[in-house]
């Protein structure tokens, strides 16, 4: 990415006397006290709490019109804000992470001066930024809400402040807010630091030595001058909202230079926010005395579906037996009755979307090993394959044991007696009372005597769909897409082995159209993948993959071929984890050798060995944690830590950070690796088990220091899904 000098435009004359100083000290303290003597009158008065609405600010965070509030949006709520004010754009997406925690990631674009659209691209600042917010106290009956904020805390600085507010409701209609701020929050009329009687340093906020970006700069946090903010937000009715402000954000750096953005000749905003439709909504603010701002916010929830109930077709009944299933007797032995059975299963199992691999009955257990299913919860696909079960099993079987498959090999195996499935089919807590009374086991060697269709191996298969590739943040196009067609195909040998491929063929879009190239002092071995996109057409991937399991509570993976767009080699991974753990270990070594440009079959000189060691830990409330460490692709040492939040409907958002050997200079822009997961199940848009997702990663900058070779089919997602916690957080579905 484009580095923009911040020297390109001089900075206007500061007329700072100290006349001046001291007599817009004096104004603030006056406005100070008047503010804070409201807010000891309101906030001291016995107004009810209350939930209350919520709305976003021109930062994308939920706030007055540029100022904080100490709201907090719903747990899990995710929004995306796009604004436009004064020459300066911003987009920002904001998740509530936990009922108290809320983080940002921001990119704006800054002009240079107001004539920047005009005269091209690199008169502008592209800029990104993060913040991270808390509410420390709840909203009483007499008490306000209370929250302490971060404000692009990591990277170049432009918009970075920190505050304390509190925010406190009036009746069902009405809240205030007041709030203390330093940095951007502090740089109108700004007093001295009230936290320079604790230490001196407090008194200065030190200049940012930003380097390269990205880094935390904790010297800056809660220095130099304090303001002071307020404001009021009005819900007149269920979607319209009225705002007025009064901001302690003085733009400096927007208004000091040759060319100011614009003129700010009053410090009170206000304006108007109406909810268009259920999550949408319009924002428009007359700001400063001189400016328009308008917004548009976009929020949804994974807590809240989009479509209700869901709209899958009813599953089979559960078959109650008749009293004389000795009659059954006799049955085992017959070849004919058990392919029959086999067969009988197997279609009514691919009447909704699912896939028969295998089937295995000894004495009064019958095992059914499920290769693939629509539904995106393993717990819904075992509940649906134990009813049809009970339709086509002889009256003696009394156990059914589902196994899922992943990659041609069991993950686990789920033992379900059947007169439970007979007993709480109709009751009110079926669900929990079926889970307290299933066994979830290791399916180690469970395939062992197994029978498969005839046609289950070998066998082949492919497919045609569209496909879209997009790269973000580059200066010269923030956004670049590629639209096209890509040709999958499988060739199944046996379980756990197959060849896969993947052909793309580009048809529309602007992926391949940047041909520049960022500077690196490392290996290039992730910034010339633009060079990979201005090819429209090519091999996506080609592998033989080898799935298998060495041991109890162990799974091994081994692939050879062509890994992804940049990376061909040969690679292994073995996994620990035990059913019901929420620790699993794994270990991976990869022998990677990069690709020509034209992702033909041909490859270049650059080879090299990567490996990790990892640790992945689920805890309490859908959160995950991981951290791999080892070697990377530019030959650098050192670990990613990664925190994700999953949840019961397959929505999973996280945020990963990657700190390496290399020194934040030599690394270059960002100073280190670090990006957004996201990914979102297509069933909570549509309502029906459609199976797929959408979603990716986000990465602020991308750079050669602690990249990684994309391995298609690693271990542990498709594993862990097949057994606890997972099964048991979702089991909720069995019975859907």
């Amino acid at each position: 990415m484009k580095v923009v000098t911040r020297q390109k435009y001089l900075l206007a004359p500061v007329q700072d006397t100290a006349l001046l100083k001291a007599s817009a000290q004096s104004k603030a303290i006056r406005g100070i006290a008047c503010l804070l003597a409201g807010a000891a009158i309101v906030f001291g008065g016995g107004a009810r709490a209350q939930d209350g609405s919520h709305s976003y600010s021109m930062f994308g965070t939920v706030g007055l019109i540029d100022m904080p509030t100490a709201e907090s949006a719903p747990d899990a709520e995710f929004a995306t804000t796009l604004t436009e004010f004064a020459h300066s754009s911003r987009g920002t997406l904001t998740f509530q992470m936990t009922p108290r925690l809320s983080g940002s990631f921001r990119y704006s674009r800054i002009s240079r001066t107001p004539d920047a659209f005009r005269l091209g691209e690199e008169y502008a600042l592209y800029d990104r930024s993060f913040d991270l917010r808390f509410r420390v106290l709840d909203e009483t009956a007499t008490l306000p809400a209370v929250a302490i904020g971060l404000q692009d805390f990591v990277g170049t600085g432009v918009y970075s402040g920190e505050y304390v507010v509190a925010t406190k409701s009036f009746g069902e209609k009405l809240k205030g807010t007041v709030g203390l701020g330093w940095g951007r929050f502090g740089s109108a009329n700004g007093v001295s630091n009230p936290l320079g009687a604790i230490n001196s340093a407090f008194e200065t906020r030190p200049k940012r030595d930003f380097g390269k970006g990205g880094e935390v700069e904790s010297n800056q946090w809660f220095r130099g001058d304090m303001g002071v903010f307020a404001g009021l937000s009005y819900q007149a009715t269920d979607k319209l909202a009225f705002k007025v402000e009064y901001s302690s954000d003085d733009y400096s750096y927007e208004r000091n230079r040759a060319a100011p953005l614009f003129d700010r000749v009053s410090p009170v905003n206000w304006g108007v926010n109406y909810e268009v439709l259920d999550g949408i909504s319009l924002q428009a603010y007359s700001m400063y005395g001189t400016e328009i701002g308008v917004a548009i916010t976009a929020s949804l929830n994974p807590r809240k579906p989009e479509v209700f109930g869901g709209t899958e077709t009813a599953p089979v009944p559960v078959s109650a037996r008749d009293q004389a299933p000795s009659l059954d007797l006799g049955w085992e032995t017959d070849p004919e009755i058990r392919r029959n059975i086999r067969t009988q299963t197997s279609e009514l199992m691919a009447n909704e979307k699912m896939v028969l691999e295998a089937m295995k009955i000894t004495g009064d257990t019958a095992t059914i090993f499920i290769r693939t299913s629509r539904y995106n919860t393993n717990a819904q696909t075992i509940g649906r394959v134990a009813r049809i079960a009970t339709g086509t099993l002889p009256a003696s079987v009394s156990t059914i044991v589902v196994v899922p498959i992943g990659n041609g090999q069991p993950l686990s195996k789920v033992v379900l007696r059947r007169q439970d499935l007979e007993d709480f089919e109709s009751a009110p807590d079926g669900a929990w009372e079926t889970y307290i009374r299933a066994q979830i086991k290791d399916a180690y060697r469970e395939t062992e005597g197994a029978e498969y269709p005839d046609d289950a191996y070998p066998r082949f298969s492919w497919g045609l769909q569209p496909y879209s590739k997009a790269s973000y943040f580059d200066p010269d196009n923030p956004i670049r897409i590629g639209l096209g067609a890509a040709a999958t195909a499988i060739f199944n040998i046996r379980p756990g082995t197959f060849i896969t491929g993947r052909y793309n063929q580009r048809l529309a879009g602007n992926l391949g159209a940047s041909g520049r190239s960022d500077p690196s002092e490392l290996p290039r071995v992730r910034t010339d993948v633009y060079k990979y996109h201005e090819t429209e057409g090519g091999i996506d991937n080609l592998t033989l993959g080898h799935y298998f399991r060495p041991g109890p509570d162990l799974y091994g993976r081994f692939t050879l071929g062509y890994f992804e767009t940049m990376y061909a080699g040969v690679s292994g991974e073995l996994l620990w984890k035990p059913v019901d753990s929420r620790l699993a270990l794994g270990v991976e070594l990869n022998e990677v050798v990069k690709r020509d440009f034209d992702k033909g079959f041909g490859l270049r000189d650059y080879q090299t060995t990567t490996g990790h060691v990892s640790a992945y830990y689920a805890f309490d409330g859908g959160y995950l944690g991981q951290i791999d460490a080892g070697r990377y692709l530019a030959e650098d040492w050192g670990a990613t830590f990664s925190l994700f939040r999953e949840f019961d409907n397959g929505w999973l958002i996280g945020a990963y950070a990657t700190l390496t050997d290399v020194p934040f200079e030599t690394f270059g822009e960002g100073s280190f690796d670090k990006g957004i997961v996201l990914n979102v199940p297509l069933d909570y848009f549509t309502g029906k088990p459609v199976g797929g997702s959408v979603g990716g990663t986000i990465q602020p900058i991308l750079r050669d220091g602690g990249a990684r070779v994309v391995v298609p089919g690693r271990l542990y997602d498709s594993v862990r899904d097949a057994q606890n916690p997972v099964l048991r957080n979702t089991w909720g579905r069995f019975w859907r």
